[in-house]
């Protein structure tokens, strides 16, 4: 959904909450959430006050008495942002091919401090995770990604140290997977293979890496394996046996880091790779708006003190 689209329907949090409330409840508000009473009363707020939603129930049971609103459990309950800036956050998120940074999301929202911005795109990136993945099919593709600083020390191997591992995963007009793992070795690259790769793949594409040669023998793949050698000059043999769809996906990553976040944080650089599978994996689907708002609103919200005090 376009921002135009976006700020003609949702131009109030009264039309948020409508949306919101109608994705949660499709046949009306039924039963209280706490005690599962039928017995509710609506409530509307026609002054402001410290609890800027417009719109609360509440259990008419005299043992309950609870109130609840429709974005009580959800990543925007107790938020002192308008649900309008929320759902132009989404839009302006899923829209930007590259990514954006927090500062970009500021300006652009006119959100008061850089701090605010930066803890409400984590959360929209918090819920850009995939809790059950599909595996891969079909013709897969595999490589590393190496992110980090400028190179300093004597030698490749020094300067690898001081980078992290992303390993890639795509199929050919599918999918994509981007892991932050410890190291490329064959153990952790069977684990992941074997994790986010179908065992009925058809085909699986790598470079020359040997370490991928020997996990995907200990998966009983090798027979569906089919390499290049990129140091000798081969990026495409027989036009299908290539890496090419995952260097471009990687490509893209790149950009975005270079271009609109400049530095990553290696504990937050999973959420990163999150969005960026996410996004693409959407890049074609019409409602993909919608899909992330009601995925949104499905994630209970993470705190910003666990976002900041959690290790790396």
């Amino acid at each position: 959904m376009n921002l135009i689209d976006v700020t003609k329907q949702f131009a109030t949090d009264d039309q948020c909450l409508d949306y919101i409330e109608q994705m949660r409840w499709p046949d009306g508000v039924k039963r209280c959430p706490t005690c599962g009473n039928d017995k509710l009363s609506r409530i509307e707020r026609k002054k402001q006050s410290k609890n800027k939603r417009t719109r609360i129930y509440q259990c008419l049971e005299k043992t309950c008495k609870a109130q609840f609103s429709p974005t009580a459990g959800t990543i925007f309950h107790d938020s002192h942002l308008p649900l309008t800036k929320w759902f132009m956050a989404i839009a302006l998120v899923m829209n930007a091919k590259k990514g954006m940074s927090a500062l970009q999301l500021q300006r652009d929202l006119g959100i008061g401090s850089y701090r605010t911005a930066w803890y409400l795109y984590h959360r929209i990136r918090e819920s850009m995770q995939e809790q059950y993945p599909e595996k891969l099919g079909g013709i897969v593709e595999m490589d590393e990604l190496y992110v980090g600083g400028k190179q300093r020390g004597k030698g490749i191997k020094y300067g690898m140290k001081q980078k992290q591992t992303v390993f890639g995963i795509r199929q050919r007009e599918g999918n994509l997977r981007m892991i932050h793992t410890t190291d490329a070795k064959a153990d952790t690259l069977k684990r992941l293979i074997e994790q986010h790769v179908s065992p009925d793949v058809r085909f699986v594409m790598t470079d020359a890496s040997t370490a991928a040669k020997a996990a995907l023998v200990k998966l009983d793949l090798q027979d569906r394996h089919h390499s290049v050698n990129h140091i000798a000059g081969e990026y495409v043999r027989d036009k299908i046996i290539h890496t090419n769809t995952i260097e471009s996906a990687f490509s893209l990553f790149r950009r975005g880091v270079i271009g609109s976040f400049h530095t990553i944080s290696i504990k937050h650089l999973q959420r990163y790779l999150n969005e960026f599978c996410y996004r693409f994996d959407r890049r074609e689907i019409k409602d993909a708006f919608e899909q992330t708002v009601r995925r949104v609103a499905g994630f209970a919200p993470i705190t910003y003190r666990a976002l900041i005090s959690e290790k790396a």
